[in-house]
């Protein structure tokens, strides 16, 4: 019986939106041997406008590439969030940059929501750039679609071999994050309004 997950990540051209999900194909398929799709696509602007990527995870060959309503959605912006988030599954995973997406009109009932704050985590380590393995590593340790090794294994293929220990770490300080917040559980309706813009 084929098992499929549609998964989306969004944000803006600049946060690594795409080298995401390409971990996250790259795990799934050539790390862990299963079948995978990733198509992506920009707005007007590639850096600054908007951005997402499509991934599709599957146990047998995917016949259709494309997302129609996501099991997943990963946002790392307002725009992401306002765009994408109407098309999530009832009962899907939202996992956002909560210092950069606002929560408002959804369903606690229906969507499971976690928040991260990838930026400052990526800051502290050293570069804002690693933000997205920062939530690459949340949205494995949140899903647990994909092994932690196979994901790790995907970010350290994936980049420069110069940045290859810091990304690493971005990727460990996520998912340990992520670890952490499965104990505490998703938002509850009354966090989303907590969730603020970090200008």
């Amino acid at each position: 019986m084929q098992s499929l997950n549609e998964i989306r990540v969004a944000g803006f051209g600049g946060q690594g939106v795409i080298l995401s999900a390409i971990v996250i194909g790259k795990a799934a398929s050539i790390v862990e041997g299963n079948f995978a799709t990733m198509t992506q696509n920009f707005g007007p602007e590639a850096r600054g406008g908007a951005c997402s990527a499509q991934v599709i995870l599957s146990n047998s060959p995917v016949l259709y590439p494309y997302v129609t309503h996501p099991d997943v959605l990963v946002v790392m912006s307002q725009e992401a969030y306002l765009r994408f988030a109407p098309e999530l599954k009832p009962g899907g995973i939202l996992l956002i940059e909560q210092d950069l997406v606002r929560i408002k009109g959804l369903s606690p009932a229906e969507t499971r929501v976690y928040g991260i704050p990838a930026t400052r985590i990526a800051e502290q380590i050293g570069k804002r750039m690693v933000l997205n393995v920062v939530m690459t590593g949340f949205f494995g340790a949140i899903t647990g679609l994909i092994s932690r090794e196979a994901l790790r294994k995907a970010v350290e293929d994936s980049v420069p071999s110069s940045f290859r220990e810091l990304n690493l770490k971005a990727f460990d300080s996520g998912y340990d994050y992520g670890l952490q917040h499965l104990e505490s559980g998703a938002l509850e309706a009354s966090e989303f309004e907590e969730v603020t813009v970090r200008e």
